[in-house]
């Protein structure tokens, strides 16, 4: 499989690489920021500088074609609210188009709890990141694609264990990167786990279980 992975030099992109080449997958992973090059490539992907701004749906489409899915875990990451509209929200709908133009059906988002930091006094901005991640995913959600949005718990660094719990609603908790990407690497071989909204923490099920889990309840559905 190859996979166009947006956000590949972030938290969750960079470790989702080496769990897909492992596989035997190949991975192109786009950056906007050059100097994250060096980085993208220590990961085993293939780099490809791009933006979720500056770049046409055109474009997007030219980096996409000849993947067979995309994984959207790019994020603004704080850097205001324009930024995350831009590249949470418009960034996403302009991937989404891409991937359509491109002939990429498969197409997975990494989205946000929607419990999210609600046991802390949060401002504007995290506000406004909560409103475009939820239209997002509701845009997502009205294309074509065979999409599958994870919706994860607050996300950590600490050490992965490949375990997590997964479902359409969860009670919230947190999610290490590693076993969200480790939850991706898996869904993204089954096929039939699609247009679907799943929420995600960290549990006690192997990741690649949950997955098989959840498309056999798909099935029986």
């Amino acid at each position: 499989m190859k996979v166009f992975l947006i956000g590949a030099a972030g938290g969750v992109g960079r470790r989702l690489t080496p769990l897909l080449l492992v596989r035997g997958d190949q991975v192109t992973g786009m950056h906007r920021n050059p100097d994250q090059q060096e980085a993208v490539a220590a990961t085993g992907a293939t780099p490809a500088l791009g933006d979720l701004i500056d770049d046409s749906v055109a474009e997007l489409a030219v980096y996409m074609r000849g993947h067979s899915a995309v994984v959207f875990s790019a994020g603004a990451h704080g850097t205001g609210m324009d930024q995350t509209t831009l590249i949470d929200g418009t960034g996403l709908e302009k991937a989404a188009a891409a991937a359509t133009r491109a002939g990429v059906s498969r197409f997975v988002l990494v989205s946000a709890f929607p419990e999210a930091g609600r046991d802390q006094q949060r401002g504007e901005g995290f506000e406004h990141y909560m409103r475009v991640k939820k239209a997002a995913d509701v845009h997502l959600a009205h294309t074509d694609l065979d999409w599958l949005i994870v919706r994860p718990g607050t996300l950590t660094d600490e050490p992965g264990t490949g375990l997590v719990s997964a479902g359409l609603a969860l009670e919230y908790g947190t999610a290490r990167r590693h076993n969200v990407a480790a939850f991706i690497a898996a869904a993204l071989h089954h096929p039939k786990l699609n247009r679907m909204i799943v929420e995600l923490t960290d549990g006690n099920t192997p990741a690649g279980v949950a997955v098989v889990t959840l498309a056999r309840a798909r099935d029986a559905g």
